[in-house]
């Protein structure tokens, strides 16, 4: 099964939800960090979804498995 295609909103939620605040923004790039120091960088394009490469790293950087990063998806 294919990764879901996500956009930008949605995945700012999954990182609030997971702990994540946003620490600055750049332009079109928002950046998020946790309590572990990991720090995520979001793209938000309004209209265009996060591609499926970046959203795979994402959701690696968020020490996250696919299904459980779906299970977020669907509480959001």
């Amino acid at each position: 099964m294919k990764l879901p295609l996500v956009d930008a909103k949605t995945l700012i939620k999954i990182l609030v939800l997971k702990g994540y605040t946003q620490i600055r923004q750049s332009g079109s790039h928002v950046q998020f960090k946790n309590e572990k120091g990991i720090l995520i960088t979001v793209p938000v394009h309004p209209g265009r979804d996060i591609g499926r490469g970046l959203l795979r790293k994402i959701i690696r950087d968020m020490e996250l498995s696919r299904d459980e990063f779906i299970g977020l998806l669907e509480e959001v």
